[in-house]
């Protein structure tokens, strides 16, 4: 009980600061003279699951490098709230802390056990002690599932444990913000829907804004309030809005309908 009161606690003082959303405005991403995208305009609710949906190579995990800061736009600007977020801006650094991401591969350190890695960013900017950080760990782990196998190290668990291990630590800071990059990536049908499933208990126990790179379509229908089709070949925000909607909508482009009912033909 102490851990679940502390983290309720800590959750409250975390979320006393009012996170709006996520704007982005005339966002150019490119490498050099490779454009990826161009001109992106779009809003991403506070609160709401949003996916970033579109084929191979649009430029999906590129927009999401972007919006936590791993790579700097070519043009445009990127607001949480009413903060403009520049990676290279030291002021954007009070910005990040109210993020937590979840790689594909879980981004484990491999040496250290599951309790470990959750303790981390804990121990790193916080000034909790030995035994909060302790409770604090547990009941994340507990929320993911994992109770009782802290002591466990990465290369003991399975693909989906690692996805859920990868989450307790993403959550450790109780974030504002979780972005996650193809989170089913490798994951059986079963495991992946528990890992829509748990995104989704997530959101409800922080209240937080979820921003998925995504190409399955179960995830998409199921988790999504909201999802943004990029456009590999216009390099262009092609449509966005809830997916049951988008396949409805006789003004939506052809492209985003095959997308989601998953027919190739032409």
């Amino acid at each position: 009980m102490r851990s679940l009161r502390y983290s309720l606690i800590y959750w409250a003082y975390k979320m006393s600061g009012a996170f709006n959303q996520i704007r982005v405005e005339n966002l150019t991403m490119a490498y050099g003279a490779n454009v990826v995208m161009r001109s992106l305009d779009f809003t991403l609710k506070s609160g709401e699951v949003s996916m970033v949906m579109g084929a191979s190579g649009c430029g999906k995990s590129t927009l999401l490098k972007h919006l936590i800061g791993l790579e700097r736009a070519q043009s445009g600007n990127i607001y949480y709230g009413e903060q403009r977020f520049d990676p290279e801006e030291a002021q954007s650094d009070s910005i990040r802390r109210n993020f937590g991401v979840l790689f594909q591969s879980g981004a484990l350190w491999s040496s250290l056990s599951l309790a470990e890695n959750v303790a981390m960013p804990l121990e790193l900017y916080t000034e909790l002690g030995p035994r909060e950080i302790a409770e604090v760990v547990n009941f994340k782990l507990s929320l993911v599932g994992l109770a009782g196998v802290g002591d466990r190290y990465p290369s003991e668990l399975s693909g989906g444990m690692r996805k859920r291990a990868g989450l307790a630590r993403a959550i450790a800071l109780d974030p504002k913000v979780l972005f996650f990059d193809e989170p089913s990536a490798g994951l059986d049908p079963l495991s992946s829907r528990r890992l829509d499933e748990l995104i989704l208990q997530i959101r409800e126990v922080l209240g937080a804004t979820i921003v998925v790179v995504s190409h399955e379509l179960a995830s998409i229908f199921t988790i999504a309030d909201h999802a943004l089709y990029l456009d590999v070949d216009s390099k262009a925000l092609l449509a966005e809005g809830k997916p049951a909607e988008l396949l409805e909508d006789p003004s939506v482009d052809l492209k985003v309908k095959r997308f989601l009912r998953r027919d190739i033909q032409k």
